[in-house]
């Protein structure tokens, strides 16, 4: 009988002696190891038949045969990756159960090898917070400041047209006016839906007014728009002065507040607001964003030009308010009731 020689057999005889012993060694022990083991088990072996790789070329046959073995088995070498269904540690289900016990994997749904359920998973365990939220919520949009009309005449100037002692959320129309460096910044408010708009004119007449309005459209914003009254009409200007531009809608009010440019380059369209304007007033309904003729016919305007630089605090009553406001309708209302007192002779 033949010896073995010292250190011959080299992996091959060892993993042969130990397949016989049921140690798992090499051949079909390696095999089965790739079967039933985890990946990094897998990879150990596959140091081993490179390190086999190495040695003289009749040691290096055993090695060739375990990976043709190893070959032949197929997918059937990977069904107990750890990756796929019920592969745990140990040869365990999901959550280390039992891959026989059946009432145990019945109670887990099973893993889907599908990409998209793989996506999903991995999502909701790399990306997906406590809370459930998937990435840090967005800060709140700041709500639209309220118009401090307690500023009036002290550090902004204001026009108020409605009723006596209306602020910016009751009366009919609302602006007000102050210098902010290089900038003029307007706060407009008006009783509508649609929209609100100042105009800088030269004389108190519709006509070559250089017009910032405040537009409600259907989607609920509000946006600042430039035109240029031509006549009677407003036609829409793409250069537009304004920015910091923010409005709102609530209430049934249009209310806004932008700034703009003191002084401007030479524009027919575009007024220097350095120099001193007529103040137009007007507000009205809204086409799908789209202006349309203002509320009242002969909207109000101020009774002198207006200066960025001198601060007033100005009323106007409305129409409904102008009849009793009237000294001659006051003194005629004295009289009559004078009249009824007294009696006829």
């Amino acid at each position: 009988m033949r010896r073995p020689r010292p250190g011959g057999g080299g992996a091959g005889a060892s993993a042969a002696a130990r397949a016989r012993a049921g140690g798992g060694g090499g051949g079909s022990g390696s095999v089965a190891r790739a079967r039933g083991a985890p990946a990094a088990a897998r990879a150990a072996w596959l140091r081993d038949w490179s390190a086999a790789m190495a040695r003289p070329p009749q040691q290096r046959l055993r090695a060739w045969a375990q990976l043709l073995l190893l070959l032949l088995a197929g997918p059937a070498a990977c069904v107990a990756s750890p990756a796929d269904d019920g592969a745990g540690p140990g040869g365990r289900g999901p959550r280390g159960r039992a891959q026989g016990d059946g009432g145990a994997d019945e109670a887990v749904p099973r893993h889907d090898s599908s990409y998209g359920t793989f996506a999903g998973e991995f999502y909701d365990l790399r990306y997906l917070s406590e809370e459930g939220y998937p990435f840090p919520t967005a800060p709140p949009v700041d709500p639209f400041a309220k118009i401090k009309v307690d500023d009036c005449g002290k550090t902004k100037g204001c026009f108020r047209y409605g009723k006596p002692g209306c602020n910016a959320e009751t009366c009919d129309y609302f602006l007000s006016y102050r210098m902010i460096g290089a900038d003029v910044e307007f706060e407009l408010s008006a009783d509508t839906d649609g929209w609100v708009a100042v105009g800088f004119s030269s004389d108190k007449k519709m006509g070559g007014d250089d017009v910032m309005a405040c537009v409600h459209d259907d989607n609920g914003r509000v946006r600042i728009q430039h035109f240029y009254n031509v006549g009677q009409w407003a036609k829409e200007i793409q250069r537009n002065p304004a920015r910091d531009e923010e409005g709102v809608f609530e209430n049934n009010r249009v209310t806004c507040r932008f700034k703009r440019p003191v002084n401007v380059p030479r524009d027919e369209t575009i007024v220097d607001l350095h120099l001193s304007w007529y103040y137009l007033f007007a507000w009205g309904p809204a086409i799908q964003g789209s202006i349309t003729r203002h509320d009242i016919d002969s909207p109000p305007a101020s009774e002198r030009v207006v200066s960025i630089y001198k601060y007033e605090d100005i009323f106007m009553p409305s129409a409904a308010y102008q009849t009793f406001s009237s000294p001659f309708c006051l003194l005629l209302i004295v009289a009559l009731t004078f009249y009824l007192l007294m009696g006829t002779p």
